[in-house]
């Protein structure tokens, strides 16, 4: 079963030796992705919501290169920058996932400068 990388230029080009996606059969790996706009470089703005708003929507250009849907994913891993940003994350979150929702682990982690969250996943695609 051959591995193929995913990538899309809706989406953050990567600055290291990563795919913005793997897809192995009917399973896709999501690298993480931040906040980060793909035409400008720069984050979506100073706060935990519109960075939230465009890593989702990150996630979902690559999903949707790959073929899938939001729907398709079935775990999610978000790193925040502060157990404080909970709340404004989890309500964005909330506007791009619907029952039944991905299995989700949410971590405070060290991120990079002025980033908010990043968001990794993997989904089950259609064969």
């Amino acid at each position: 079963m051959a591995k193929t990388a995913i990538s899309t230029p809706l989406t953050p080009t990567p600055v290291a030796s990563y795919s913005q996606a793997v897809r192995r059969g009917n399973q896709l790996f999501l690298a993480g992705q931040g906040g980060f706009d793909a035409t400008t470089g720069e984050l979506a703005g100073p706060g935990v919501r519109e960075q939230t708003r465009q890593t989702l929507q990150n996630l979902q250009h690559v999903v949707e290169a790959a073929g899938g849907t939001m729907d398709d994913i079935v775990t999610v891993r978000v790193f925040i920058s502060e157990h404080g940003e909970f709340a404004g994350m989890n309500e964005v979150y909330g506007e791009f996932f619907t029952e039944p929702y991905p299995a989700r682990t949410t971590v405070s982690a060290g991120l990079g400068p002025g980033m908010k969250v990043e968001i990794d996943a993997i989904a089950i695609l259609e064969d």
